[in-house]
């Protein structure tokens, strides 16, 4: 099992408060440390001071960092054209020597959009854009060097593209798709995903979503492995009084995190993930919601990790 550590900066955290916890996760030992693509803060928080661009930020932690990888959890096709959004993603990889991973999903934050004057279409339509852009995506990265790629879609085109640049993974960076959708989600996972990941769901929920995947793979003659993770809000304490404490500096109560996230003791915790790990999931993704609070990474390190 794998620990990856996912922040969500636009609820308030400078560049500076990312790569302190991008470097502390890699020293402690974490698998990757991940990050949130949105532009307003959600919530009762100031949001100050304000977003930060997601792949801005990792194309600089791919150059103060050497290990962890780095990603998003996810970014919205909504935000950016696939052909830019291809030659950003392969600069990324290339200047981490091959440590990025792209989580794609079609973008739900509505106010977002309005705020910053981006279309936000129906969840149909944001549908057919995802696919066409994990097509162009992963069209341009496996295009051969000296081949050119083209594409006609109903809502993009693109005419003898040079397909540069490559990322230094041949066939491009892993892609991650997630969410619990029924239908359209699993097909998507089958045919493009790297990974396929459950955010925020308990053990009998994300259960019912990895089979669905499995059974779209399987119908899709799919043979190439495909990771399965979740994603889950932690908040771990020594004692009952450090979990409390920790609780109510993300404005959430004890209850409710033990009922939805990875809350607790270091021993609850590892049980938790021990049923996420029976279900066949490899890599569990901790929402760190403090980015202040440095020492509960140690804690993670120390008494979670080091158990799994």
């Amino acid at each position: 099992m794998r620990l990856r550590i996912f922040t969500e900066p636009q609820q308030g955290a400078t560049y500076e408060t990312q790569l302190a916890v991008a470097k502390a996760a890699e020293d402690l030992g974490f698998d990757a440390f991940f990050r949130s693509d949105h532009y307003v803060k959600m919530g009762d928080v100031t949001g100050d001071p304000g977003p930060t661009d997601s792949w801005i930020t990792l194309g600089a932690l791919a150059r103060e960092t050497s290990r962890i990888r780095l990603g998003t959890l996810v970014t919205a096709a909504t935000f950016r054209h696939p052909g830019p959004l291809a030659i950003s993603v392969a600069q990324v990889d290339r200047m981490s020597a091959g440590r990025v991973d792209l989580g794609l999903g079609t973008g739900w934050f509505e106010e977002e959009h309005t705020a910053y004057g981006i279309p936000f279409p129906s969840l149909r339509e944001r549908f057919a854009r995802l696919e066409e852009q994990l097509e162009i995506l992963t069209g341009l990265w496996g295009t051969p060097s000296g081949e050119t790629y083209s594409f006609s879609g109903e809502h993009y085109t693109l005419t003898d593209s040079p397909a540069l640049p490559k990322p230094a993974r041949a066939g491009g960076p892993p892609v991650i798709i997630g969410g619990t959708g029924a239908k359209r989600t699993p097909r998507l996972a089958a045919r493009y995903a790297d990974e396929y990941n459950v955010p925020f769901t308990q053990p009998e929920g994300t259960a019912a979503a990895f089979d669905r995947v499995r059974a779209a793979c399987a119908e899709a003659g799919r043979t190439k492995p495909l990771a399965y993770s979740v994603a889950q809000v932690v908040c771990c304490g020594r004692d009952e009084a450090e979990v409390s404490r920790r609780a109510a500096a993300i404005g959430r109560e004890v209850p409710e995190l033990r009922a939805n996230g990875l809350t607790g003791t270091p021993g609850e915790l590892v049980d938790k993930i021990g049923r996420f790990a029976e279900l066949g999931a490899e890599r569990v993704y901790l929402q760190v919601l403090d980015l202040g609070d440095l020492e509960h990474l140690e804690l993670l390190a120390a008494e979670v990790m080091a158990k799994l």
